[in-house]
């Protein structure tokens, strides 16, 4: 029994050393056996439903479609999502094919989460949201097999995630003041700017709250001195930070504006997986990293450590989604600067219950896995 125990000691102080899953520790020395049947993967579409119609700077739109995504194994379930705007290039005919060609069943350890995420990955190219459906509902299954949530395995502190922002999108006037008003539990508004209004969308929000506010521009504006300016002027009305306000492509000019705006300047669209993080350093203060852009939980989890060494800030947000993907991403908010973490509050049928936000502050949940559950 000593022995035993202490095996049983020296693997769980492995599996969190460096907050990662070592291959030792498979799921076949946690049972004693090794499982005849594999990985059952199953998905469908699903279209969420936005309580307002969502505009940004070069689009509006009224529902995101999505694919929810399960993984099974031996009477445990883990649950997944590919949330996918126009803008990633995804569909659900497109995910459901991806998830149609993976072959899951020949891996027959959950905990082999390196391997069957590179299996996973060079599957075919792109295809990051579909991806992240399956590594989210990985992670799920692996954290309800062992019992406990990702941030604590990750060894990660829940008080220490930030507030979340609340996104008002680009409308008139009044409806603008309303989403405002829908806003007051948040302790900061996310603004979305690049269209032919942004001052009045500013003015008008000022008009009925003090709070801190941050801006997505979403590529929108063209000319870096004109860019310099309008951030001088929201410096003044209260803003704290400025997301992706130039085409992504105009790396230079980004740069410049870095290295001249008084507000910290955020990569989103210029910033998609691992390998552009490099690239961000000396162009960004720094990056937004989100689950559908990067393949989800395992590549954003190495995004952060590679942005905090490279002395970049880190922002963690998210697509319109469910609370899926939204719990998924919380999980790594203790390590986040800012957050924003919204996108099931955007919607009006969400299958799942899972972090809450608490005056303002996302707050995780002690419940295994990504902490879901069905309603």
């Amino acid at each position: 029994m000593k022995t035993g125990r202490r095996k049983f000691l020296k693997n769980t102080a492995l599996l969190t050393a460096g907050g990662v899953i070592l291959p030792h520790l498979t799921y076949s020395n946690m049972k004693g056996v090794f499982p005849k049947q594999g990985l059952k993967l199953s998905f469908e579409p699903y279209d969420l439903q936005l309580k307002h119609v969502f505009t940004l700077a070069n689009s509006s739109r009224t529902t995101t479609p999505v694919v929810l995504t399960k993984i099974s194994f031996e009477g445990f379930t883990g649950y997944g999502e590919a949330s996918m705007p126009p803008y990633l290039g995804e569909t659900q005919k497109t995910a459901g094919s991806f998830l149609s060609s993976l072959n899951l069943a020949q891996f027959t350890d959950p905990f082999r989460i390196e391997d069957i995420l590179e299996y996973v990955d060079e599957a075919a190219p792109g295809n990051t949201a579909a991806k992240a459906s399956v590594d989210i509902a990985l992670h799920d299954l692996t954290g309800k097999i062992m019992q406990q949530p990702w941030y604590k395995i990750w060894g990660y502190s829940p008080g220490n995630t930030p507030n979340t922002s609340f996104t008002i999108g680009i409308d008139e006037p009044e409806v603008v003041k309303q989403k405002v008003e829908e806003a007051a539990p948040f302790n900061i508004l996310k603004v979305k700017l690049g269209g032919d209004n942004d001052k009045e969308m500013i003015e008008t929000i000022r008009s009925v709250t003090d709070k801190p506010l941050c801006v997505d521009v979403n590529q929108g504006w063209e000319n870096k001195e004109e860019a310099l300016e309008m951030v001088h002027w929201l410096k003044e009305k209260g803003v704290e930070f400025v997301e992706q306000p130039l085409p992504k492509n105009r790396k230079d000019d980004h740069a410049w504006l870095t290295e001249n705006s008084p507000l910290p300047i955020i990569g989103d669209e210029a910033i998609q997986r691992l390998c552009d993080v490099h690239e961000a350093v000396g162009v960004y203060s720094g990056i937004n990293i989100k689950l559908m852009k990067c393949t989800g939980m395992r590549e954003a989890h190495k995004m952060i450590n590679l942005a905090h060494a490279n002395q970049m800030r880190v922002m963690i947000g998210c697509m319109t989604e469910t609370s899926c993907a939204i719990s998924a991403a919380a999980q790594l908010a203790p390590q986040a600067e800012w957050a924003d973490l919204d996108g099931n509050l955007l919607i009006s049928n969400d299958p799942y219950e899972g972090v809450k936000v608490v005056d303002g502050k996302i707050t995780l949940i002690d419940r295994p896995g990504i902490g879901i559950r069905e309603v």
